[in-house]
């Protein structure tokens, strides 16, 4: 059992510790079940280990050893037992109060019944900070997805929001420069319109000009020619 492991240490998944460490998931569960072979306690919950400080250092040694893995893996289990027997038996050490237990049975069931309900309530503690503890891996690994799935939908807004705005704004030259061709063809029409008309006063004026010289030359004809006169207004 790991007594190393203090109550608010940080905990690490293997995908944060390869993700720490700049190696694959896979090298870390085999630096893991080397570890282990060897002799090594990791925490876990279920079948998955549960990482702390202590444990990427472990994994550090292993990864830059240049000795076999497993007699590094040795001597990193040598010094985990070092360091969880020397604290341990100091804080293990009480003074000897044999002497002062009750001598009555009664009260020695008592209270070793006492101690086996307080020993289950605190196993029942574990079990539920566990479980709380998965539950909320599992709850921050929904809001990871979730988050991905809210950036990849507004991610996918945003393109179609620009592909309209480029739709429409295609739309929108296309139609403006239809309203200039047309336009163009209604300015050329009424020119053309314009000139005909200037044709048509003119060739009238012509006409007109003609027969107000040809009215000015039978005019100052003798009278006797006045009958040419009226042959004019006859053509």
């Amino acid at each position: 059992m790991r007594l190393d492991i203090q109550p608010n240490e940080q905990a690490f998944s293997s995908k944060e510790v390869a993700e720490e460490l700049g190696i694959a998931t896979p090298t870390v569960r085999k630096y893991g079940q080397i570890l282990e072979r060897n002799g090594y306690e990791f925490l876990k919950d279920g079948d998955r280990r549960i990482f702390v400080q202590s444990d990427i250092g472990a994994l550090i040694a292993l990864r830059d050893t240049d000795k076999p893995l497993d007699e590094t893996a040795k001597n990193i289990v040598y010094k985990q037992k070092e360091s969880l027997e020397g604290p341990n038996e100091s804080e293990i050490a009480i003074p000897d109060t044999y002497s002062n237990l009750p001598q009555d049975p009664k009260q020695l069931e008592e209270i070793l019944l006492f101690l086996a309900q307080e020993l289950a309530a605190t196993r029942e503690m574990n079990v539920q900070l566990t479980n709380d503890m998965s539950q909320l891996k599992t709850t921050v690994s929904r809001l990871q997805q979730d988050h991905h799935v809210i950036s990849s939908n507004i991610g996918n807004s945003a393109q179609k929001t620009h592909a309209k705005i480029e739709k429409l704004t295609e739309q929108q030259m296309t139609h403006y420069e239809t309203l200039l061709q047309q336009e163009q063809q209604i300015s050329d029409f009424l020119q053309k319109e314009i000139q005909n008309m200037r044709d048509e006063q003119k060739n009238e004026w012509i006409s007109q000009n003609d027969f107000n010289k040809r009215l000015e030359e039978a005019i100052q004809q003798p009278k006797e020619k006045w009958a040419w006169l009226f042959s004019i207004f006859r053509k």
